[in-house]
């Protein structure tokens, strides 16, 4: 199965991701690759860091289950190799979501996203983007958001790293069971 872990800039996706693969051991989260340069602080396994000739390559040979260009910088995801008895975890853009989905629709989408604009701007400038790149980002986010929600009915904020820890591993388990999707959803649309 793949599961996807998605959302705006700034709602702690990475986080999240990285407590549900310490949380739950058969998962195998997929790193990403980035033409980025690592942020301050950033830890270096946070992606793998390339030039963009690596990257031209390894798009030519068709290495990326998905790819994106978000603010001036690329991100893909290699196609996935998981141990076996394992589940795909991804931690991906909306845009790269939408690739993904197209491919595996049967892919659980969760959109992550933030309490509020300003906490989303707060944490976005706390791990080193300038006050215009949060800017933004921020706006960037209200549309990503309004998207996300149309794709999946399962959507968690982060406003409690534990909780929403909690919460996107419920959904995850419901979702391994067989259990239906949350009262009121809808199918998903527009990909």
């Amino acid at each position: 199965m793949i599961v996807i872990i998605s959302g705006p800039g700034g709602t702690g996706k990475g986080t999240v991701a990285a407590r549900l693969v310490e949380r739950d051991p058969s998962l195998w989260l997929s790193r990403s690759w980035t033409t980025r340069p690592p942020r301050p602080g950033e830890a270096r396994d946070a992606y793998t860091f390339v030039d963009d000739a690596r990257f031209d390559t390894a798009l030519a040979a068709g290495e990326f289950l998905e790819w994106a260009e978000f603010l001036g910088h690329r991100y893909g995801t290699p196609k996935p190799a998981p141990p076996p008895g394992t589940d795909v975890l991804l931690e991906i853009e909306l845009q790269g979501a939408r690739q993904v989905l197209e491919r595996h629709p049967d892919a659980l989408l969760i959109l992550l996203v933030p309490p509020s604009s300003e906490v989303q701007a707060e944490r976005l400038r706390a791990r080193g983007d300038s006050e215009e790149e949060a800017a933004r980002r921020v706006e960037k986010g209200r549309l990503e958001e309004r998207e996300g929600r149309a794709l999946t009915p399962y959507v968690v904020v982060n406003d409690d790293l534990d909780r929403a820890v909690a919460e996107v591993a419920g959904i995850l388990e419901r979702h391994r069971s067989g259990a239906e999707a949350e009262p009121g959803a809808e199918p998903r649309k527009g990909i």
